[in-house]
């Protein structure tokens, strides 16, 4: 017989999460680039018709980002988003984030469809992070950024958080 020991720590905490904003993606333009050996690629445009509220910042999301998305072999969905954030007070953010979505197959199938699901019927996390020259935002340079998100019909929904 043998005990497992438990972990120690060094009187680190976990971390807190702080709300950072809600983003909202609504669908755009896309482009299937075909089945890769590591699954099959697509493309989709980051649509300017996007937002982003919160308490500490707020605004629209710019024309030009993309999400390099992966549909693997294992049907997970891989994000890798690029978008450029333009605050209510014109200050440019460049907001990087990677994510997975998934779940069971008879669910994904109606989420690619378009048909509402229940968010707690399947996987969707986000990280990421910033880069701004903005003094006044030049707090987000230092933080990770998590989200959890949903994708409506209407589009995708994340609720991103900082990581403190």
């Amino acid at each position: 017989m043998f005990s497992v020991a438990k972990p120690r720590y060094s009187g680190i905490s976990a971390p807190a999460l702080k709300p950072l904003f809600k983003l909202t993606l609504p669908p755009s333009a896309a482009y299937t680039i075909g089945t890769l050996s590591i699954g099959e690629r697509r493309v989709g445009l980051v649509s300017d018709a996007g937002t982003f509220v919160g308490e500490r910042l707020r605004g629209t999301i710019l024309p030009g980002g993309a999400d390099w998305i992966l549909v693997r072999p294992d049907e997970v969905v891989t994000l890798d988003v690029r978008a450029v954030l333009e605050t209510d007070d014109k200050a440019l953010i460049a907001f990087t984030y990677r994510g997975l979505r998934h779940g069971p197959a008879a669910v994904m199938e109606r989420l690619a469809r378009g048909d509402p699901v229940d968010p707690s019927e399947y996987y969707m996390r986000i990280m990421g992070s910033f880069e701004t020259a903005a003094p006044r935002y030049a707090w987000l340079n230092r933080i990770f950024a998590i989200g959890t998100g949903r994708r409506p019909p209407t589009g995708a929904v994340y609720e991103v958080f900082e990581l403190a």
